[in-house]
């Protein structure tokens, strides 16, 4: 049971995860650098336990980068046995020091329900009560809003069908056909993932996929993101992550893709009741299809704003033209982090949500100082 919700905060920052966790570091700060009393910052996370959304993982997910290059500002995370990428659980139990690190205070498992307006700030609802903030950050992510894609006779296909976002391992589906649809990331991992447990593996791409060289990782995409944003705003042409491709090739991805045994085919044209048909008229049966179809913000708690929408979020605007704070353009004292690169580039990411962090965190004090 979560000890009782304070009437009232400065800052309510609704999420756990590694992007509330970068803000509250950033607030505490902020917060040094002025005079007054100090801010009442409060956490409240669905989760039970820290970690975020790596908790869900899938045991053989590895970062794109080395520790070093995967930390939150202010506490390097530690190398794993033998240097290697980090996995999930490393990132988890690194996620959890940190916030005993930080003294954070954060409130588990809190769900909040909506954010309403309020005279000299907001109302968070919540299932253990509400509470008055003059500020709120919204810290969610995408994981709890998987995107499932609609492809003809999914209704009607009989074997098992998942998002990634429930995918924890092959074991599941040793002996069986699974098809895993997705170009990105996660369709490359988990593909790779089945190899040597599934009897077979179908990995169908809208396009061909696109590998970056061998040698780029996290550290080099948050590089060409921030770049990319810096070329905008001057007016020159950004040259974007998605000029250097799509896939990095981690260890496991590399090495399948490698020996021949990671081949993307075309996307299916349907599902069958007992697997799926290609445009060509080819058709394999199949037990399982895995979505690996990406995820959208997770902002359902916003609708009673009145906000305006864009894109699938809220309007936003940033102070001074920065493109490293994100707040509310109607008005209200509302910001967001770490949803994707319009929140700041490579905002989602362990490397990349620090500067956005810390723009968000200035800002969040200035304002509550004037």
């Amino acid at each position: 049971m979560t000890d009782p919700l304070p009437d009232h905060v400065d800052v309510c920052v609704v999420g756990g995860g590694q992007s509330a966790l970068a803000l509250a570091f950033h607030l505490r700060r902020a917060e040094r650098r002025r005079s007054g009393p100090a801010l009442r910052v409060l956490l409240l996370d669905s989760r039970t336990h820290p970690g975020g959304a790596w908790q869900d993982a899938w045991p053989s997910l590895r970062l794109f980068s080395p520790a070093g290059y995967s930390s939150l500002p202010g506490r390097l995370m530690p190398r794993p046995p033998g240097d290697e990428p980090p996995d999930a659980a490393h990132v988890v139990d690194y996620l959890a020091d940190y916030e005993r690190r930080y003294d954070v205070d954060v409130r588990r498992p809190v769900r909040v329900t909506a954010v309403e307006r309020a005279d000299g700030g907001l109302l968070v609802r919540t299932d253990h009560g509400d509470l008055r903030a003059r500020a709120v950050v919204s810290a969610t992510g995408t994981w709890d809003r998987p995107l499932w894609p609609t492809v003809p006779g999914t209704d009607g296909f009989e074997g098992e069908v998942l998002h990634v976002h429930d995918y924890r391992g092959p074991e599941p589906f040793a002996g069986r056909r699974v098809l895993v649809v997705g170009g990105g990331n996660s369709g490359a991992q988990v593909a790779a993932d089945l190899l040597g447990t599934a009897a077979a593996v179908h990995w169908a791409t809208r396009r061909p996929p696109r590998y970056l060289p061998d040698d780029v990782d996290g550290r080099v995409l948050f590089e060409v993101a921030t770049q990319a944003v810096r070329d905008r705003a001057s007016g020159r042409e950004a040259r974007g992550v998605g000029s250097l491709g799509d896939v990095v090739a981690v260890p496991p991805v590399r090495a399948a893709r490698d020996r021949g045994d990671l081949v993307a085919e075309p996307m299916v044209e349907r599902l069958t009741e007992h697997g799926a048909r290609w445009p060509d008229d080819r058709e394999e049966p199949l037990d399982a299809v895995v979505w690996a179809t990406g995820f959208r913000p997770a902002l359902a708690h916003l609708r009673g704003l009145g906000l305006t929408w864009t894109d699938g979020h809220p309007a936003t605007g940033a102070p001074d033209g920065s493109p490293f704070a994100v707040r509310s353009a109607d008005g209200v004292p509302l910001w967001l982090l770490g949803y994707g690169d319009w929140c700041g580039p490579a905002s989602a990411t362990l490397i990349g949500v620090g500067r956005p962090a810390a723009a968000v965190a200035a800002d969040v004090v200035a304002t509550l100082d004037r």
